[in-house]
């Protein structure tokens, strides 16, 4: 039971770990918005590695040469994706900025926890390569009795980490609260966003 549950934990922190270009979005979105936010964002992340890791446990190893075909269509989804999110963010900054600067009042709505939990959970279910990986780690050893034990141990393990993540990106919003300062760390995260997105299908 012990080593099931550190073999998920291993597979949770081995997903989540490496930054990608979602990590970077998450990071970002909690600097722009609440620790709430960035909360739920975090664990719409954690919640599709919970659900690749349970379609590993119960699919094992044969779902990897099924998806060979269809990883290369996805990588193109979830980089147009991707970079739309990030030329979103860059223009809603700029004109944040240039209304501050003018002096007007600007309230935009702001982003509702839920809406950020789907919506990262939609874009981390794009990845392809979290399929393949959980489906590598799952060689049929975990019997169906271990299957759930994996799943949790996967996912309190990204959990821990994303949420993490989303803690530095609130730090980081509270320090630079400045106009500038936010359309320069928007700008910077649009941009290595589109680069880590490109990425993915160069």
């Amino acid at each position: 039971m012990m080593e099931v549950v550190v073999a998920g934990m291993l597979a949770g922190y081995g997903i989540a770990v490496p930054v990608g270009p979602v990590a970077t979005y998450l990071v970002g979105l909690s600097a722009r918005s609440s620790a709430r936010v960035g909360a739920f964002a975090a664990l719409g992340i954690a919640s599709a590695d919970g659900i690749y890791a349970l379609i590993a446990a119960i699919a094992g190893a044969a779902l990897a040469p099924v998806l060979v075909p269809i990883v290369m269509p996805l990588r193109w989804i979830s980089m147009l994706v991707l970079v739309a999110l990030a030329l979103t963010g860059a223009i809603t900054a700029v004109r944040r900025y240039r209304a501050r600067r003018l002096g007007g009042v600007t309230r935009e709505a702001p982003l509702r926890a839920r809406t950020a939990y789907f919506g990262m959970l939609g874009m981390t279910l794009l990845s392809p390569m979290t399929v393949i990986y959980f489906a590598a780690l799952v060689l049929g050893s975990t019997g169906t009795g271990s299957a759930p034990l994996f799943v949790v141990a996967a996912f309190l393990a990204s959990s821990s980490w994303q949420l993490l993540l989303a803690g530095g990106g609130v730090l980081l919003g509270r320090v630079l609260t400045g106009h500038v300062g936010g359309l320069v760390t928007a700008l910077a995260s649009s941009v290595l966003i589109v680069v880590l997105a490109v990425r993915l299908v160069a």
